[in-house]
């Protein structure tokens, strides 16, 4: 994803960009056009249709999920669709009790200006920050049950015990990560229109590294499209990885010049790093940042005492050493420093974590393969492995014309037969 730099404001990135699709070109109009999650959508259009009937039990509903998965604009399609005026509002950017409960109470007594139809979305309840205001979840509350018109709730977190009172007083209906089989073809509708060629391991590339987030699937399908027409999928491959060390670059330049304990801390606190990758971060870089010798050997001896108490946490369960594993790997490495220079020294991604990487996937088209020869020969999958993968590994290496004939008995794909080759 592209993130603006401290010396590009939002109005350069827009000029450079334009408009995100997100906001405008792409983003649903109706009901029919939102991808996937469809028995939630069908529940909330259910609820809706009931207004017509009279108050239901249930006058308000609480969207559920994780961001990305079209809730907000479920809300907007919805208002669309069935004719009502939305009153939108985000919860977390109101800070007092009186705002929310002002705003939401007006709009909850009143008739629209044109006689229509009313529906008051808020946005981000979970965003509420109940230590600075305590009485807004009751103002909500409150407002709910004297509205006559329908309110829409969406939460990303409902399960936060603060919202208590709204999971108790609202219908939930839980809207879902997308898969492949409800991204895939709603991406390529959008890459059609854009006359963008795209490789099919590109996109479900995409899709996977946002973990089901539409919004910044289209925002990353955006960005890589800009000035393009075709898309690989080696142009795709580096996304994966940008994110990670655009943060954790930061991170680890403040832990290798840190000046003191707390400041070495400091820098992970602030991050949001997982604690696993930065460990080998850290390892993998560690040797190059402290160029002498003596200031080497006491950062890995202080990463091989934060990689024990990482093995006692995986055996045990016991969270609270995770303590001392980030103490050890930050602060007794930043304290290694007392002989080595000050300079720049080139970051490397960790060895170990692309080694990892490769041997997963590889293991993952060896048991993918061992199962289409297990379907073939009704033998297990492990003895598939055993006994044909290395013959076949043999055949086509040595011998084309038989390779093409176990291609199409077996059905394999380009990944697989790239493996057999190798």
């Amino acid at each position: 994803m592209l993130e603006a730099s401290t010396h590009k404001s939002g109005r350069q990135i827009m000029a450079t960009f334009g408009i995100p699709w997100t906001q405008n070109k792409y983003r649903p109009r109706h009901l029919d056009d939102i991808a996937g999650n469809k028995e939630p959508l069908i529940s909330f259009r259910k609820w809706l249709s009931s207004w017509e009937k009279g108050i239901p039990k249930k006058k308000a509903v609480l969207l559920y999920g994780p961001a990305g998965t079209g809730k907000t604009v479920t809300a907007e399609a919805a208002s669309r669709d069935l004719n009502f005026d939305l009153v939108e509002m985000n919860a977390s950017d109101k800070r007092t009790t009186a705002s929310i409960g002002r705003i939401v109470g007006a709009a909850v007594g009143q008739s629209s200006l044109l006689g229509k139809k009313r529906m008051i979305l808020l946005d981000e309840v979970d965003g509420i920050d109940s230590r600075a205001d305590r009485g807004a979840v009751e103002a909500i509350v409150s407002a709910i049950k004297n509205t006559k018109w329908p309110i829409v709730l969406t939460a990303n977190d409902p399960w936060n015990p603060r919202l208590a009172p709204l999971r108790n007083t609202c219908l939930m209906i839980q809207f879902k990560k997308l898969g492949l089989r409800d991204s895939i073809p709603y991406l390529k509708k959008i890459c059609e229109k854009e006359s963008l060629e795209i490789d099919d391991r590109a996109l479900k590339f995409i899709v996977e590294r946002n973990e089901g987030d539409m919004r910044s699937i289209i925002n990353d399908l955006q960005t890589l499209s800009t000035g393009k027409k075709k898309i690989s999928y080696d142009d795709v491959t580096w996304l994966g990885w940008r994110d990670r060390k655009s943060n954790i670059f930061e991170v680890l330049g403040n832990v290798f010049k840190a000046k003191t304990c707390n400041w070495a801390r400091k820098a992970v606190e602030l991050s949001e790093v997982d604690y696993e990758m930065l460990f080998e971060w850290i390892y993998e870089n560690a040797p190059t940042q402290l160029s002498d010798p003596r200031d080497r050997v006491k950062a890995l001896q202080a990463l091989a005492k934060a990689d024990l108490f990482l093995k006692r946490i995986r055996q045990t369960q016991n969270w609270r050493l995770l303590s001392y594993a980030l103490d050890f790997m930050t602060a007794g490495v930043a304290m290694s420093r007392e002989y080595t220079k000050s300079g720049w020294v080139k970051m490397r991604f960790p060895e170990r974590i692309k080694l990892r990487a490769q041997a997963r996937r590889e293991r993952s088209l060896r048991t993918s393969i061992g199962r289409k020869i297990a379907a073939k020969n009704h033998l297990s999958t492990s003895r598939s492995i055993q006994y044909f993968i290395p013959y076949i590994k043999q055949i086509f290496n040595n011998k084309p014309r038989d390779a093409k004939l176990i291609i199409d008995w077996l059905e394999l794909d380009e990944e697989m037969i790239e493996y057999l080759k190798r």
